[in-house]
């Protein structure tokens, strides 16, 4: 009796495995080809009708709301941008230029990773005496994109009032008459421009990167980028169209400004308030609650919340600086400006709604939707013709002096918004060596300015009013949330170790990786048809189930592929490719040695447990080395040849759970079948009358 109940308990736990296995095989399926089958659905269609099918139509299916992944394909596959940079090592001791470059490529790779581009290929090759790093980027097709990406970090200072100051305050008579006629000529010069922009067909963006007089701007022919209504020059423009060149000259601060509306869009804008709970370990939060109790007390708020007392129930009970005081009050806000979990929530809500329990990295939010409204942001372009300040003839002596105190103590960069306007700033954070330096600083200027200055500019300068130890500052600016973004992420990345010269550049189309991705698959799909006839001639019905376990072997893959997401190169599919292999060879040493089994007389459910046993220490031994040798080539060679080893070392691990478990429990459920009297189904050898036999 124990016998049967064991045996009926095996059964079970075989069927529990079987559609565990078979539900995994059709979600990675499902995974990897409905992306394919919208893309394709229309092509599909027209076939069917061609079968004289006219009324079917094929239903779209909206994948990217179930799956937003997608496949992601190297340079050679998707085209992008080529860069090559001359290191300049004039400067550097032998001894130290090897490390030198490896920082550069290091420094490089952050910085273009930051910005989303997936496994950048940075390599650095020696020409003759020339140093050279190159640099590969899949799917980037703006050169000055790129080129921007891989530019020099700012140079971010903090300096202190420098005691020795100019005395002389007011222009001499003969440096008035110089600003008076250098300022009557600048303005001359910019109505002289304004006029041609005015022009039918005018060329804006050639007219900005000849005559802008701000090197920014006329590098980009004239590009702002959007403005919001926080831009000064936002009023003035507002009432402009699409297309439409201002009929004046605005003035700004450095100088005389043409302003020409490149497109708009529109958007809305929340007023809301909210209360956080947050707990230990989320970020910038100094208390000692655990979790579990910030939910349970978020959960308590929420329940007593209502739009008349939730600025009292902020004021009581959010952890957030100075929500006693504002009430949570978040002012307004766009799309950007949060965390995308907050703003997920808020934007939908109804105006009055008070949200659901939020989490974000700072804890739990309840959020109270007070308002909404439209806004329209411009997309805009410039010209600058620049005019004279007293300042440009006063003295030049500098009211800063340098304190030592510089980005290169920086620990990181992260954005912020300020309390009380809500306007975006950069918080930064000092190492050690910067900790000390900052806080003997601002204890030496308690009640006087320190300013910040960036690229030898200006940008904040705030008065100390005690002394800051804890090695943190926050950069203000009229920044946009871009701008501030860019700053931090800029900041984060560091500083080159040595200047380079960027000597090529180059846009690669995909057109020639597109061919070589089907010449690829094509080979693919003839060399696994080939294994497959193979497998099931020679090994008959254990080739076919072999067959099936590859399949799902590679559904599987691809699923992980898109997921993880590893970047595909044409040697990443050689990798896979060549894993596939490898997957068949264990199923070739299972089925040996389990034909061996058989010969020898043993019944069927013994000489697949046999056969497994004494074939998996060659598959773990051959598999082992195989992923030594694709560890070794990771960590030692180049984004090349390291998406070969990863997609291989993913191969073989998958491989090795296709021929260790798929296999195996397809195998024993035929088993089950009442083949015994078939045995011709699994080998073509005679057999001992013991292998009927339980």
């Amino acid at each position: 009796m124990a016998f049967f109940q064991k045996r009926a308990s095996g059964r079970l736990k075989l069927r529990v495995t079987i559609t565990a296995v078979v539900f995994m095989a059709l979600a990675a399926s499902a995974y990897d080809g409905l992306e394919f089958y919208n893309t394709y659905r229309s092509t599909l269609e027209k076939h069917v009708h061609t079968l004289g099918l006219k009324n079917i139509s094929l239903p779209a299916i909206h994948v990217r709301a179930w799956f937003p992944e997608t496949f992601r394909l190297g340079l050679d596959l998707k085209g992008g941008t080529h860069l090559v940079y001359e290191a300049d090592l004039s400067k550097t001791p032998a001894a130290d230029k090897g490390t030198s470059l490896e920082g550069v490529r290091d420094v490089i790779e952050r910085r273009v990773n930051i910005y989303g581009v997936a496994e950048p290929i940075v390599q650095t090759v020696k020409v003759g005496q020339s140093h050279r790093i190159i640099v590969e980027l899949a799917g980037v097709k703006d050169v000055n994109q790129a080129i921007r990406m891989i530019g020099d970090t700012p140079l971010l200072e903090f300096k202190d009032e420098n005691p020795i100051k100019t005395t002389r305050q007011e222009l001499t008579s003969e440096e008035k008459k110089s600003m008076e006629v250098y300022n009557t000529d600048a303005r001359k010069r910019a109505s002289d421009i304004l006029k041609k922009a005015h022009q039918e067909k005018a060329d804006f963006t050639a007219l900005a990167k000849e005559f802008s007089e701000d090197p920014m701007t006329q590098k980009n022919g004239g590009d702002v980028g959007w403005l919001n209504k926080k831009d000064i020059v936002y009023p003035s423009i507002s009432h402009l169209k699409k297309g439409e060149v201002g009929k004046d000259l605005l003035e700004v601060s450095n100088g005389l400004v043409i302003m020409k509306i490149l497109d708009t869009r529109e958007d809305k804008e929340i007023a809301a308030n909210h209360i956080l709970v947050c707990f230990k370990g989320a970020t910038r939060c100094d208390k000692n609650t655990s979790k579990e109790d910030a939910r349970a007390l978020a959960e308590d708020i929420k329940k007593k919340a209502t739009p008349q007392n939730f600025v009292e129930l902020a004021k009581q009970y959010s952890t957030e600086p100075g929500a006693s005081q504002r009430g949570g009050d978040l002012g307004w806000f766009g799309k950007g400006a949060m965390v995308k979990s907050f703003e997920d929530t808020v934007f939908p809500l109804k105006k009055g709604d008070i949200s659901p329990i939020v989490e974000t990295e700072f804890g739990f939010h309840i959020i109270y939707k007070k308002d909404e409204r439209s806004t329209t942001d411009i997309h805009a372009a410039r010209i600058v013709v620049r005019v004279k300040a007293p300042s440009d003839y006063l003295p030049a002596a500098n009211p800063w002096e340098d304190t030592g105190l510089t980005g290169k103590q920086l620990k990181r960069a992260y954005v912020q918004f300020d309390q009380t306007t809500q306007f975006p700033q950069v918080g930064i954070e000092f190492n050690d060596e910067g900790k000390n330096i900052f806080g003997a600083l601002t204890e030496k200027n308690v009640g006087k300015p320190i300013a910040i200055f960036l690229d030898g500019q200006p940008i904040s300068v705030p008065r100390v009013n005690q002394a800051i130890t804890d090695g943190r500052a926050v950069i203000t600016g009229d920044f946009t949330l871009q701008e501030a973004k860019l700053l931090a992420q800029r900041l984060t990345t560091g500083a080159l170790p040595v200047p380079i010269n960027l000597i090529s550049q180059q846009t690669v189309g995909p057109n020639l990786g597109a061919e070589s991705l089907q010449k690829s698959l094509m080979a693919g799909l003839f060399g696994f048809a080939l294994v497959a006839l193979f497998m099931v001639l020679y090994y008959r019905l254990p080739g076919v189930l072999a067959v099936l376990a590859l399949c799902m072997y590679t559904a599987l893959t691809l699923a992980v592929f898109k997921y993880w997401p590893v970047t595909l190169s044409l040697s990443g599919i050689a990798g896979f490719i060549l894993s596939i292999g490898m997957a068949v060879d264990a199923n070739v040493l299972i089925f040996e040695r389990m034909k061996e089994e058989l010969r020898n007389g043993r019944s069927l459910d013994a000489a697949i447990h046999d056969g497994f046993k004494r074939a998996w220490t060659s598959i773990r031994d051959s598999n082992a080395s195989s992923l030594i040798t694709c560890t070794i080539l990771f960590w030692f060679s180049t984004s090349l040849i390291k998406g070969f080893a990863l997609t291989l070392a993913v191969g073989i691990l998958l491989s090795m759970f296709s021929a260790i478990v798929i296999t195996r429990v397809l195998l024993r459920l035929v088993s089950g079948w009442r083949l015994r009297r078939m045995m011709w189904l699994f080998t073509s050898s005679k057999t001992k009358r013991s292998i009927f036999n339980l």
